[in-house]
């Protein structure tokens, strides 16, 4: 396992059994020093149990990014109740490090399988991660992230994409 998917497993069983958030390693690869947006993704059973993340980095590194996200993954994803400890044997985790979004002008840009989009309308954000199973177009992949943000219209919505490196 890699250590950026242990810090996301550690975080979450430790919060689930005591309350308490864990801290960052001492010693840290440069991958977890960096700064970026993280998205935590946990499976039981293959099926998706929870998945929060960031778009821009909102902590000093990859690691407390990773530890806050683990955290809201399992006990905030609005779509499913809280994970319980009962469930951690069942469960599977994936991380997502995000590069910077770029602003992409056509969906002619965008790859679903390579890419990640974000959707901005006023103050309505969606985001869709790549290389999802079932989501094999750019059209799917944008219309499911402007249904994720409440966009109903293409009246000034500006798209970006980004790539992420995934850790399972």
């Amino acid at each position: 396992m890699h250590p950026i998917v242990d810090l996301a497993k550690k975080s979450i069983e430790e919060f689930l059994r005591s309350g308490k958030k864990i801290s960052p390693p001492k010693e840290l690869s440069p991958e977890l020093t960096a700064r970026a947006g993280v998205f935590v993704s946990i499976k039981k059973h293959g099926n998706l149990r929870g998945c929060i993340g960031t778009f821009q980095p909102c902590t000093p590194s990859v690691a407390e990014e990773t530890i806050q996200n683990a955290i809201a993954a399992a006990t905030q994803d609005p779509r499913f109740n809280a994970v319980t400890e009962d469930e951690l044997d069942a469960i599977s985790y994936s991380v997502d490090v995000l590069s910077s979004p770029e602003r992409i002008s056509s969906i002619r840009d965008l790859d679903p399988k390579k890419y990640g989009i974000i959707v901005v309308q006023g103050m309505k954000k969606g985001l869709l991660l790549p290389d999802l199973e079932g989501v094999d177009t750019a059209e799917e992949q944008l219309r499911i992230a402007k249904t994720k943000a409440g966009i109903w219209s293409d009246d000034q919505l500006e798209m970006f994409r980004f790539v992420v490196t995934r850790y399972r």
